[in-house]
């Protein structure tokens, strides 16, 4: 499986509650595990995060 581009939209501010990334909707353990994460999990973390910013997962992303 190809790993996909990361989710990050260079807008790195975190929600009121800390937790969240406003710019690209992952949690602050998804950001730190984005480097280590298997191609399949990372795919996991930007339907969660594309979820999060009231989007679906690009096409891009669903097809890689």
């Amino acid at each position: 499986m190809k790993r996909p581009r990361p989710p990050c939209k260079d807008i790195c501010a975190l929600d009121d509650c800390a937790s969240i990334c406003t710019g690209c909707g992952r949690s602050v353990a998804e950001i730190a595990e984005w480097g280590s994460a298997t191609a399949s999990r990372q795919h996991e973390i930007v339907r969660r995060s594309s979820a999060r910013m009231g989007s679906p997962a690009s096409q891009e992303h669903s097809k890689t």
